[in-house]
């Protein structure tokens, strides 16, 4: 974002970028960060301050309970309810957000959620609001429901008033649960306005994917090591499946496994069309232990977890091999940073509660993509946001 701000002024910001921003659980509420607008008509955070959000609140937000003691007491709350209450994270997302509406941010976005209820996603997209009113709900409460973690985080229910007076109820949880990786979701929106015809879309055709520039961000995962083992499994019950060795292999399977879907699908999409550069998924499936938890807060963790993000810059450019499931280097492109210089991109460090997200953004292709919007203001109403 430095680089982008160097070529088009200090006020530049991510949103001034991107046809869409999408997110899920955390994503979703890293995503209205960056989208909602403050008194001045700029984003609520600029990137560089996100890192410094999650480092002051996660340890509120999972408080700890340390020893054999504590780990008693975990594993008697995951059997009661979910393993925190959430009243510090829904306060400071309503603190944050305030009543700030989804068709009211600064850059078109896309934050799935899950209807517990009737069990289906909900995917709250400021495309589909005049379509469906009912959708625009207050951006607290889409964030709440999308990072609402089964075993974490308690479900959330809300009503929303639309403009014609119509209530709709909504019981939601984690996104996650139906778009872990919401880069296929974000896609289908932006085609979706291609076949409407939207004018900010002129003259791309549907399915024109070599038009598409795609920034995918995972949270890291375990991959490189085993897991569980179909031997050990075998034996579980209920409680087996939904605790084990502290984690959860029910959540991990499916988070992990609709976000590799997700990856592969892009990915073959891409190849096909010999537009693989125009899809970068930045994903570390190297860590363990603590670093790959989703809500170990301590402050010892999450320095360690910046270290790893910085790291990410001296490791090689991967892409997902379609067989094996893992990143593998891709030859004569040198590191991410190499890359970076290369081809312009620049890295902004985004913590995940405790998991280090990184944002690559082609620095030069986006500044020219943003003059072009600038120039046809007039004609697409880009203006307007």
């Amino acid at each position: 974002m430095v680089q982008n701000q160097e070529l088009d002024g200090e006020d530049a910001r991510l949103a001034d970028y991107f046809d869409v921003m999408a997110g899920t659980s955390t994503g979703g509420l890293v995503t209205a960060m960056l989208t909602a607008p403050n008194e001045k008509g700029l984003p609520l955070f600029a990137a560089k301050d996100i890192k410094l959000f999650y480092l002051d609140h996660s340890p509120k937000i999972f408080p700890q309970k340390r020893g054999v003691f504590g780990s008693i007491r975990n594993t008697l709350q995951l059997l009661r309810g979910p393993k925190y209450n959430g009243k510090y994270l829904h306060r400071i997302i309503r603190k944050k957000l305030g009543e700030t509406r989804l068709h009211q941010t600064l850059a078109p976005v896309v934050i799935p959620t899950f209807d517990i209820k009737h069990l289906q996603p909900i995917i709250f997209s400021t495309y589909e609001v005049k379509k469906s009113p009912y959708l625009d709900a207050r951006l607290s409460d889409i964030c709440i429901s999308t990072s609402a973690a089964p075993t974490y985080l308690p479900a959330y229910h809300f009503k929303n008033l639309d403009e014609n007076g119509n209530v709709k109820e909504f019981h939601l949880i984690d996104g996650g649960v139906a778009a872990n990786n919401p880069a296929l979701v974000a896609i289908s929106q932006v085609t979706k306005q291609i076949s409407d015809e939207n004018p900010d879309f002129f003259p791309i055709k549907p399915m024109d994917y070599c038009r598409f520039l795609v920034i995918s961000i995972g949270t890291g995962s375990s991959k490189s090591g085993t897991k569980y083992s179909a031997k050990t499994a075998a034996k579980w019950g209920v409680l087996g499946w939904l605790l084990h060795g502290g984690s959860t292999p029910l959540v991990d399977g499916f988070t992990l496994a609709s976000a590799d879907m997700v990856d592969f699908h892009i990915s073959v999409v891409f190849q096909a069309l010999h537009s693989e550069e125009n899809y970068l998924r930045i994903q570390d499936d190297t860590l363990s232990g603590t670093d790959a938890s989703v809500d170990v807060s301590t402050k010892a963790n999450l320095d360690k977890l910046v270290k790893i993000g910085e790291s990410l810059l001296k490791k090689p450019v991967s892409r997902v091999n379609l067989e094996t499931g893992l990143s593998e280097p891709v030859k004569a492109c040198g590191t991410n940073e190499e890359a970076l210089k290369k081809y312009g991109f620049w890295a902004i460090k985004i913590i995940r509660f405790n998991l280090i997200r990184i944002f690559f953004l082609f620095a030069k292709l986006l500044s020219d993509e943003l003059r072009l919007r600038q120039l046809a203001s007039p004609l697409t109403n880009k203006s307007s946001k």
